[in-house]
C-alpha cells in the first residue's frame, strides 16, 4: 500500500521507514483476512442455523400435530418458532447480543468474544429462518450471491480508495436512525410503499457503511492496532467482523425485500 509510505514515519530514516511500512502492510493484510474469516464463518453459521430451523419447522406430512399455515404444515416446533409469542424472543435476541458484545468487548478474552460472536450468528440465523416461508428458495440463493458480489465490491473500494470516507459516517448513521424509525412506524402502518422506500434507502445506507467500515478498520489498524497486537488486535478483529457481518446481513435482507420472489 503506497499510502503507508506517506503516512507511516520511522525515527530511523527512510530505509527503516520502508521496512516498517512493509511490516505494517503485511500485518494489515493478515488483520483484514482475520476479520473476513470471522465474518465468513459467522455467515456460514447463520445460514446453517436458518436452514436447520426451517427444516425442523416444516413438514410435508399433515400429521394430527401439524398446523397448516397457508400452503405449509408446521410441526409443533415450527408453530412455536414462527407463530407463538416465542418468536419475539428469537427476533430480539440478536439485538440484545449485539449490545452485550459491544459493551463488554474490552473486558472479554478473545476466545470468549469469539464464542459470543458464534452464538450471535446462530441466533441471527434462527431469526432469519422465516424467510424460507416467505420467499422462494431459488430467489434467496440468487439474492445471496448478488449481496456477496455487491458487498465484496464495496468493501474492496473502501480498502483501496485514497478518498477519505470519514465524513460519510455521520450522514450514514443519520440515515440508519431514519430507517429504524421508519421501520418501527411501518410495523403499525403495514404500508408497502413505505416498505419499498425503506428498502431502497436502506440498501444505499448499508452500501455506504460497508465501504466506510472497511476503511475505518484499515485505518484503525494502521494508526493503532499495528503497534498494539495481541489480545487487543484480536478483539478488534472480532468487533470488525461483527460490523461487516451486520452490513452484509442488512444488505441481504433489504435486497431480498426488493428482488426476492415471494412463495
Amino acid at each position: 500500500m503506497s499510502d503507508l509510505d506517506r503516512n507511516y514515519a520511522s525515527p530511523f530514516g527512510r530505509a527503516a521507514g520502508r521496512v516498517d511500512a512493509a511490516a505494517v502492510d503485511a500485518g494489515l493484510r493478515a488483520y483484514m483476512l482475520r476479520i473476513y474469516n470471522y465474518m465468513s464463518i459467522g455467515l456460514a453459521i447463520t445460514g446453517l442455523a436458518a436452514l436447520g430451523v426451517y427444516m425442523a419447522a416444516v413438514t410435508d406430512v399433515p400429521t394430527p400435530e401439524a398446523v397448516r399455515v397457508g400452503k405449509l404444515f408446521l410441526t409443533p416446533f415450527g408453530y412455536a418458532m414462527f407463530v407463538s409469542p416465542l418468536k419475539w424472543l428469537f427476533m430480539l435476541a440478536p439485538l440484545a447480543m449485539v449490545f452485550v458484545i459491544s459493551a463488554g468487548i474490552n473486558r472479554l478474552a478473545p476466545s470468549t468474544a469469539q464464542i459470543l460472536f458464534w452464538v450471535f450468528s446462530a441466533l441471527m440465523g434462527i431469526s432469519l429462518s422465516s424467510i424460507f416461508l416467505v420467499f422462494t428458495h431459488t430467489s434467496i440463493v440468487r439474492v445471496f450471491f448478488i449481496t456477496a458480489a455487491t458487498f465484496g465490491a464495496l468493501s474492496l473500494y473502501g480498502y483501496t480508495t485514497r478518498r477519505d470516507l470519514t465524513g460519510m459516517g455521520s450522514f450514514l448513521f443519520m440515515g440508519l436512525i431514519g430507517i429504524i424509525i421508519a421501520s418501527l412506524v411501518n410495523l403499525f402502518l403495514a404500508s408497502t410503499a413505505l416498505q419499498f422506500i425503506v428498502s431502497v434507502v436502506g440498501v444505499l445506507v448499508f452500501a455506504g457503511l460497508t465501504a466506510w467500515d472497511t476503511q475505518r478498520l484499515k485505518n484503525d489498524y494502521i494508526y493503532g492496532y499495528a503497534s498494539a497486537g495481541g489480545d487487543i488486535a484480536e478483539r478488534a478483529a472480532i468487533t470488525g467482523a461483527l460490523s461487516l457481518y451486520l452490513n452484509f446481513i442488512n444488505l441481504f435482507t433489504l435486497l431480498l425485500q426488493l428482488l426476492g420472489q415471494r412463495d
